[in-house]
């Protein structure tokens, strides 16, 4: 039985450690605030950290700092993690995205430059390349997974097929989007997500580069609201957008709004991710999208109904 460090109870960081303790593991989830099966722990405290992550085999960083503090948080913390997988001889699992490859105008791919010029793009692309010298280097052993817009069991804030559509769309009222509802975007299951973070800390032939997650074929927001409506046996909701202006305004004041403007691409243009490198790999593939989406319909009926 190994040891395995999860750093962060999101969702993404609680799928994992449900999906290690099952596979039979030793499990730790580390959190800033604690509660929730986790451990509270401040992982820019070097020694705190150092003392948690001793003999474990692999460190998953899936921590999640506040959207606007980035460049302040995310530093700190990924050095902090890179010195502490260092110290324990692990294996360090990154959850990326995809910021760091900015607007592109084809299907994302892994070999695509990582060219974007925002913030938040340079804090993640620095954080890679920190990363993989370390690795080149021979000190680390890392890998990344990149994936898009989070949904499933457990998401509440990110992403389009959450907080912003569910309630109402359950409810049998309208849906307001931010963006283009039909252009084509793709959509990342949580559960998905944690089984590949788990392949790519226990799969040597996965250290040393990044891999996009199983993904399934993209849908627009209209589409996604249309399976959903089918799946949760409503009548199809109306959907609506929601004008750019009103909240680039709202963001003068709002810091977390504010910090849409640099992904506004993302929402009104062709957001599509390419997986095939990691199934022709590792022989997996995303889950069937309509059995993500009941479960994700499922999660929040019964979150709504209590």
């Amino acid at each position: 039985m190994a040891r395995h460090i999860v750093i962060g109870k999101g969702p993404v960081g609680a799928t994992t450690a449900r999906l290690l303790d099952e596979q039979g593991h030793e499990v730790v989830v580390l959190s800033r605030s604690g509660g929730d099966g986790s451990t509270a722990l401040d992982v820019t405290d070097t020694a705190s950290l150092r003392q948690a992550t001793k003999g474990a085999e692999v460190i998953y960083n899936c921590a999640s700092p506040l959207y606007h503090r980035w460049p302040t948080d995310w530093p700190p913390i990924a050095n902090a993690l890179l010195d502490a997988a260092e110290s324990a001889g692990s294996v360090l699992v990154t959850m990326g995205n995809l910021y760091g490859y900015g607007p592109v105008d084809a299907p994302i791919t892994e070999d695509l430059p990582l060219a974007g010029t925002g913030t938040k793009a340079r804090v993640r692309i620095g954080m890679w390349r920190d990363a993989l010298a370390r690795h080149q280097a021979g000190r680390i052993r890392v890998a990344e997974a990149r994936a898009s817009d989070f949904f499933g069991p457990g998401v509440t804030e990110a992403g389009h097929l959450a907080q912003r559509m569910m309630p109402a769309l359950l409810a049998g009222r309208a849906v307001r989007l931010i963006g283009n509802p039909d252009a084509p975007h793709s959509f990342t299951y949580v559960p998905d997500i944690a089984r590949a973070l788990v392949r790519l800390g226990t799969d040597e032939r996965a250290w040393g580069r990044a891999w996009h997650v199983p993904t399934a074929p993209p849908l627009s927001t209209r589409e996604a609201v249309r399976h959903l409506c089918r799946l949760a046996g409503l009548p199809p909701a109306r959907v609506g957008r929601i004008p750019w202006w009103p909240l680039h305004l709202v963001g003068l004041v709002n810091p977390m709004l504010g910090e849409l403007r640099e992904v506004q691409y993302q929402f009104d243009r062709p957001f599509v991710l390419d997986s095939q490198a990691y199934t022709a790999t590792f022989g997996e593939v995303s889950t069937p999208i309509d059995e993500a989406l009941r479960a994700t319909v499922e999660w929040w009926r019964a979150r709504l109904s209590r």
